[in-house]
């Protein structure tokens, strides 16, 4: 089984080590390819202001953040909801430094992000391989691969998530429509798939043998029934 979760932040500002701090964390699962409706999202109080720039981007105040937990209130059920799975995050050096200096204020003795996880894929660097020389922000990606249904503002962890699961599907080769409980099924329906399209190219025909190719394969039986004590599949008893 793949699970992988599509994971955005909201900060205060650019740098941790300037004393910012996260101030919404929007996870999305994905199973096999398949979104499930499973989801982690929550805003945090951080206890400072955000700067004007950043205001700008997720007009998450101060004031709407006064009465939200911290993320020392969260960091548990949030780890449990990524554990073991593989991080999809645009430009996930920014969310993961952030991640880390969260975790690092609540004890040195907690393991950093990529400790806690399958492994982390960077979907700004799986963009910038795929389409060098270009704009590769996920704006610029929504618009590359025409993918609508979303009309924002402001940007938003958990809405960002969803649509950069969007993204990642269309840059990597789209959603899949099997969800398979485990490889030995995704196997098996792959080789029927396989046999099928060869039957199909082959145009095989059903050759139907003559009476005398009957009769002869009949007494081949025979003579293997007395030879062995025992009847052969396919034997004709009436014979």
């Amino acid at each position: 089984m793949l699970r992988q979760i599509i994971l955005d932040t909201e900060t205060t500002g650019l740098d941790p080590k300037s004393g910012h701090r996260i101030i919404e964390i929007g996870c999305i699962e994905l199973i096999n390819r398949k979104f499930t409706g499973e989801q982690f999202h929550v805003y945090l109080n951080p206890d400072r202001d955000s700067d004007e720039a950043a205001l700008e981007v997720h007009g998450l105040t101060t004031e709407f953040l006064s009465d939200k937990p911290r993320f020392k209130d969260i960091y548990k059920d949030f780890l449990d909801f990524i554990d073991q799975s593989e991080l999809l995050i645009h430009n996930a050096e920014f969310d993961v430094k952030f991640l880390d200096h969260e975790i690092k204020l609540l004890s040195k003795e907690l393991p950093k992000i990529a400790e806690c996880v399958f492994k982390i894929t960077d979907t700004l660097q799986i963009a910038r391989e795929k389409h060098p020389g270009q704009r590769n922000s996920l704006d610029a990606l929504v618009k590359r691969y025409e993918i609508g249904g979303y009309d924002r503002e402001l940007h938003g962890a958990l809405l960002d998530s969803q649509i950069l699961g969007d993204v990642y599907l269309s840059m990597t080769g789209g959603q899949s429509a099997l969800d398979f409980t485990d490889s030995t099924s995704e196997q098996l329906i792959e080789k029927t798939e396989r046999d099928g399209q060869l039957s199909s190219k082959l145009n095989l025909k059903v050759v139907e043998l003559t009476d005398n190719e009957v009769k002869e394969h009949e007494e081949y039986l025979l003579r293997m029934k007395e030879e062995t004590g025992t009847d052969p599949i396919g034997l004709n008893k009436n014979v």
